[in-house]
């Protein structure tokens, strides 16, 4: 067994997948986090293993369209004003990347990430308790006709050129796939070979189990600093004492940039306020899971019943939560399910890590032993187990033959 200790911070989806990665290849793993593992944005996702959500959402034409949209009381994108002049900085970046070169360049990268996201959580959790929460399933994507799916041309050519071609069906074959569909959608462009997790908080919550029976620790513990020696980390400033470790990871999410800014690094990173509506004891549910195009959230059918996500606002780390958001998607849910009822319903907010390039950041801080692991924006759920096992293949010395080179934290150093 290999003695060296690393130390990971932050147990949602990234910190279990690289915990269990470490530990099986003979590491010492202490994972930390200040919060119950699996209980931020691993919690809140849409469930899907979305292995072709390969485009960001900075496509070609979104500096013109940005305004219209947040006008617009229909649309899922939603600014709270006070936030705003804190904002425009990394705004600004951000939309610097809305054209074709970018998306491309962008979309080639997240493929990395997510492309084979079914088969890297079924080989995390194969022979083991976790497997139970990851399920095979189609991904459909519902549109109101023909006219408003080839409004999608850009996006789709993209995922094709990625290798992900949907099968298309359309009238009254729409409400025999999906009867929860009303008529207003009348088609469907299904995506086979991919998945979804039952239950996520649980998933990850039995994959520190998984863990802690490998032989790894699980501390409940908030990090104040990093300890460094000669430029090298050599211990973890917590709020339960020192960890003196050989390697750490950051794997803390939107939490993980203050975490940065203590080995010099400022990243561009802001919180996209993300929502969910869990409808309970539902009286119907989707077969599989969807996207509801026209209303920009998904439905899938878990554990506690029908989640339904997907609003976008910015405006920071404040937990009060906003109306206007989860009213639409109320509002959103009963125009595409209109036979839906339930006994109640639970809300939830979430902070997605939104780096201005929409691509994770994966790689050793400036030859510190500090590896990040974060900024997976709307794809954590989905690229979670990847991103695990590459930065543990890191700190192997285990070489990718994959091009890493578009998730390396130093491109937001000082220059």
């Amino acid at each position: 067994m290999n003695s060296k200790h690393v130390v990971i911070v932050g147990a949602g989806i990234v910190g279990a997948a690289s915990a269990i990665w470490l530990r099986r290849a003979g590491f010492d793993v202490t994972l930390l986090d200040k919060g119950t593992p699996g209980m931020g944005a691993s919690y809140g996702n849409g469930c899907i293993l979305a292995r072709c959500s390969i485009v960001p959402v900075t496509g070609p034409g979104l500096l013109a369209k940005g305004p219209v949209y947040l006008a617009n009381p229909d649309f899922p994108l939603f600014m709270r004003w006070s936030y705003a002049p804190k904002l425009i900085p990394w705004l600004v970046k951000y939309l610097g990347h809305a054209n074709t070169a970018d998306t491309r360049r962008i979309s080639q990268g997240l493929n990395t990430i997510v492309g084979d996201s079914l088969e890297q959580h079924q080989a995390l959790t194969a022979g083991t308790d976790a497997a139970k929460w990851v399920q095979e399933s189609q991904y459909n994507f519902a549109y109101a006709n023909r006219a408003a799916f080839e409004a999608d041309a850009f996006t789709w050519q993209l995922r094709e050129e990625a290798g992900f071609v949907p099968e298309i069906i359309e009238g009254a074959a729409v409400q025999e796939a999906e009867p929860i569909l009303g008529k207003n959608t009348q088609l469907l462009a299904i995506m086979k070979d991919h998945g979804f997790i039952h239950n996520p908080g649980s998933y990850v919550q039995d994959l520190v189990k998984l863990l802690e029976a490998l032989g790894g620790k699980f501390i409940q513990a908030e990090v104040k600093d990093f300890e460094m020696s000669g430029g090298q980390i050599s211990a973890v400033d917590t709020s339960e004492g020192r960890i003196h470790c050989d390697k750490a990871i950051v794997s803390s999410g939107v939490w993980s940039k203050p975490l940065m800014e203590k080995l010099g690094l400022s990243v561009p990173l802001e919180a996209e306020r993300g929502y969910h509506i869990v409808f309970k004891e539902p009286s119907q549910r989707p077969n599989n899971p969807m996207m509801l195009s026209a209303g920009k959230f998904v439905a899938t059918s878990m554990d506690q019943g029908v989640r339904c996500a997907g609003i976008v606002e910015f405006g920071g780390l404040t937990e009060k939560r906003s109306k206007a958001p989860l009213k639409l998607l109320r509002r959103k849910v009963q125009e595409f399910f209109p036979d839906l009822t339930y006994e109640s319903a639970e809300e939830w907010l979430g902070y997605r890590p939104a780096p201005t390039d929409s691509l994770p950041l994966i790689g050793e801080v400036n030859n510190s032993g500090v590896f990040t692991a974060f900024g997976h924006h709307h794809i954590g759920l989905t690229g979670g187990p990847k991103t695990g096992r590459l930065v543990a293949d890191m700190i192997a010395g285990n070489h990718s033959n994959q091009d890493l080179r578009p998730f390396e934290p130093m491109r937001f150093a000082a220059k």
